[in-house]
């Protein structure tokens, strides 16, 4: 802790205690294992996915590459916030520094941004292939692909560093425990002794004005993409078209359902346990980064064929009626 020099004698906490269920303090150990294996569960399965591509030149495309980008930021997001709370689980002692917790906080939302903004990159790559085939591989080249994923970084940090610099500059002197297993903002902000309606405004704002400026982009274009979709001749492109859209959207609904489920919940459901809260973030963060490599893994049907485990095992994935 430090002194607050601003001519106040008030403490204020530069490092924190992080406390991932304050409920279930005395059983918190028994949750080691099941955290553990979905950690291992993501890991494996993004991994798995990611090297299918890797590996395989004929997946080296646009939309692959693409593919493979979300989920290495999904093993990215799990590993940000999985292990710090492993740690809350098996020590009393899991305490971290302002600064780490800011570190933490700006990599757990800028993850969360550039997930929905590598979405919007392969949205656009979509609608170029379906409605504009033929110019597809002149207008889709690889330069062009580095620079939408570096706009999607930029637009993914430009959304917050305006958060987390606000909060690097209040005053922490509630308390030093912070009830939740990462720096969440709004976690943090309860620890807050000042006025904090400016860093409440800026992250709501931020919130709401881009997730419904990528709802109305996504619903612009994937409507173009439907749209010329059924108006492809041959059934089998329609249908492989579609199927691939469907993959798309599927991902885009886990994203964005679980993230806005959690934040309705989060404001609306004030009476429900920090507990509540808490299982509410930990379903939002993991829940794309699960699902995520399922739905590529089982729809796509290039990256199954092609799925290492399937080879290994000389199994047809056409043939596979579970697939």
């Amino acid at each position: 802790m430090s002194i607050w020099s601003n001519g106040s004698s008030d403490v204020s906490y530069t490092s924190f205690f992080l406390v991932s269920f304050p409920g279930l303090q005395e059983s918190r150990i028994l949750l080691v294992l099941p955290f553990l294996s979905l950690y291992l569960v993501i890991i494996s399965a993004n991994a798995l996915i990611i090297h299918t591509v890797v590996a395989q030149r004929s997946l080296h495309q646009p939309m692959y590459l693409l593919i493979a980008l979300l989920l290495a930021v999904n093993i990215c997001a799990a590993t940000t916030v999985v292990p710090t709370m492993l740690f809350s689980f098996s020590t009393c002692f899991n305490r971290i520094s302002l600064t780490r917790c800011l570190v933490q906080m700006f990599c757990i939302y800028f993850l969360i941004a550039f997930d929905c903004n590598i979405l919007l990159v392969m949205a656009l790559d979509r609608y170029v292939a379906i409605c504009y085939p033929l110019r597809y591989p002149k207008i889709v080249t690889g330069q062009l692909l580095v620079g939408l994923v570096g706009v999607a970084a930029a637009r993914s940090m430009g959304i917050v560093a305006p958060v987390v610099g606000l909060a690097s500059w209040v005053r922490f002197c509630r308390s030093d425990v912070i009830h939740h297993f990462a720096c969440e903002h709004m976690a943090l902000m309860k620890l807050s002794c000042g006025d904090i309606t400016l860093n409440k405004t800026v992250g709501l704002t931020v919130r709401i004005f881009n997730r419904v400026l990528d709802m109305l982009l996504l619903g612009a274009s994937y409507s173009r993409i439907i749209h010329a979709a059924f108006r492809i001749s041959s059934g089998r492109a329609r249908s492989k078209a579609l199927s691939t859209c469907g993959s798309h959207l599927l991902v885009i609904f886990t994203v964005y359902s679980s993230t806005m489920s959690s934040s309705i919940v989060y404001r609306v459901a004030r009476t429900a346990s920090q507990d509540v809260h808490n299982l509410l973030s930990a379903f939002y963060l993991l829940l794309p980064c699960l699902v995520n490599p399922v739905i590529y893994g089982a729809r796509t049907k290039e990256i199954r064929q092609h799925l290492a485990i399937l080879n290994f095992l000389s199994i047809d994935p056409y043939a596979a009626p579970w697939l």
